[in-house]
């Protein structure tokens, strides 16, 4: 039986994303923050936080920012959806991982819950997307003694787990990581450390060079 949601302007959306997916990575919320990720003035992330708090999506205090209880159902739909369709239209669609974020950013704003519920179906309910990073509702369980890729020591080896999302916004980093076959699932070895934080790490049959951000974020568990 189909329903209706409500529809809430696009902006809303984006901006109870951002928060949400900031969230997740257990930093402080402040204006700075989400106008780095939606690559926006500070002005105009202040505006649009002054209109948010009046229709009570988020709530500020000592200018750090938090999704209220309807933010985060706002945040958490669109965020389910954008992952959702990421999975599609990797593992259907075949599309790789740049252009998958790229178009699920599109169709996170459009998806009806019949179609969202035919998603599940195809796609047999899965509890992450393409990067390991968990799907809203859908049972997702930590992997237990989770670590960074920076803390794996020479001669140390490791299973990807996750690519958070704050690297799927770095320019040519997904594309980098899908081409070097560092993605969720995959097992490698870290070769060296260097002294400027870059880890070399052996995997798939070839040898790869993460520099310190992105070594120090990506998620992995020891193999």
């Amino acid at each position: 039986m189909s329903y209706e949601t409500p529809e809430f302007h696009p902006a809303f959306e984006e901006y109870c994303e951002a928060i949400y997916e900031l969230s997740e990575e257990d930093v402080e919320i402040i204006q700075a923050r989400v106008a780095e990720r939606l690559d926006v003035s500070r002005p105009a992330v202040s505006e649009m936080i002054r209109k948010m708090e009046r229709e009570g999506f988020v709530s500020s205090a000592a200018g750090v920012i938090s999704l209220t209880s309807a933010g985060t159902e706002l945040a958490t739909r669109v965020v389910r959806r954008h992952r959702l369709a990421e999975r599609f239209l990797t593992d259907v669609l075949d599309l790789s991982w740049s252009q998958a974020h790229q178009e699920a950013g599109r169709w996170e704003h459009v998806i009806s819950p019949d179609v969202e519920a035919a998603l599940v179906r195809i796609l047999e309910d899965p509890t992450t997307c393409p990067h390991g990073n968990p799907i809203p509702g859908s049972g997702y369980k930590e992997p237990i003694q989770s670590t960074s890729l920076s803390h794996i020591k020479a001669g140390g080896s490791f299973r990807v787990e996750r690519i958070p999302e704050e690297l799927e916004y770095r320019d040519g980093m997904l594309e980098f990581l899908e081409s070097s076959a560092i993605v969720p699932g995959n097992q490698g070895t870290v070769t060296s450390r260097s002294p400027d934080g870059t880890t070399t790490v052996e995997i798939d049959g070839s040898h790869v060079g993460v520099g310190e951000f992105a070594s120090d974020r990506i998620l992995v568990t020891t193999a």
